[in-house]
């Protein structure tokens, strides 16, 4: 990574801004706020471009982009899903394969014990679908629909959620990563929130694909997150920028820290780099 005092093309830091959404862009309101919008206009005004990448799927960004009137291009569901959130558009898809789902279950609910399991499936008309025992723990409002364990394997699956009783978060991502790291990838993307993802997939893979589509490269990126799903971010991108109030794992590689998502840590970072004029 180098240092976020480089420019690039004459004056501008960074041709891309790539923000994670949850704990970093939104404040805990789930909202974003006037002075992180005004430094977002600011940067693009210069003539950078503005990308979310979130691990929310595309179905549960939707809302919460028409919220804040984000109208871009979107990196949605840990990098499987390119969405075009002005368009209300998938541009590309990836699925995890239900069989190998399935074992990477077994295998994990083998050394831990009973997992409580939600699928989210593929597309934008697709459900998340609850298991017995699975409680949304970060968003608000977001749909949730109750299924038995049979039933969330039914249809093509973007992601699997899974909890413990008795594990934390890292605890169980740790597990799972032991018993069925061969079979799928494993992340901890929030409270309560570890995910079984097609392997290889990261928010970096997704950036990629949605940075070729914009003509920028990864050394012209500057990223800001909070969890260790953003890790493989701050890895492709040429700085990393971590919230005050990010997950131990990320502020360990980040190229710098900055104040938390409620108090406008994005927008600190962007006032310097793009001043307003």
């Amino acid at each position: 990574m180098t240092s976020s005092t480089h420019l690039i093309g004459g004056d501008l830091p960074y041709r891309l801004v790539a923000t994670d959404l949850d704990g970093t862009l939104l404040t805990s309101a789930e909202t974003v706020s006037e002075r992180t919008r005004a430094a977002l206009a600011a940067a693009t005004g210069a003539g950078a471009l503005h990308i979310v990448v979130t691990g929310r799927s595309a179905v549960w960004a939707r809302p919460v982009f028409d919220e804040i009137g984000y109208t871009g291009i979107a990196v949605c569901g840990q990098g499987a899903q390119v969405y075009d959130a002005g368009a209300h558009k998938l541009l590309t898809s990836l699925t995890l394969d239900r069989r190998l789902a399935a074992v990477a279950i077994e295998k994990i609910e083998a050394e831990t014990g009973p997992l409580a399991v939600a699928a989210n499936q593929d597309g934008l008309d697709g459900q998340v679908l609850a298991g017995p025992g699975y409680e949304l723990l970060i968003g608000s409002d977001l749909p949730v629909v109750r299924a038995e364990r049979g039933e969330l394997f039914a249809s093509p699956l973007s992601k699997l959620y899974v909890q413990h009783p008795g594990l934390t978060d890292d605890g169980l991502a740790e597990a799972a990563r032991r018993a069925a790291g061969d079979l799928v990838g494993v992340v901890m993307a929030g409270p309560g929130v570890v995910e079984l993802l097609p392997l290889g997939l990261s928010k970096a893979t997704g950036l990629a694909v949605a940075a070729r589509r914009l003509g920028v490269r990864a050394a012209d990126t500057i990223a800001f997150g909070d969890m260790p799903n953003d890790v493989p971010m701050f890895g492709w991108a040429a700085h990393g920028v971590a919230m005050a109030n990010a997950h131990e794992e990320l502020l360990a590689v980040a190229d710098e820290v900055t104040a938390g998502n409620d108090e406008d840590g994005v927008a600190v970072v962007l006032e310097r780099l793009y001043p307003a004029r």
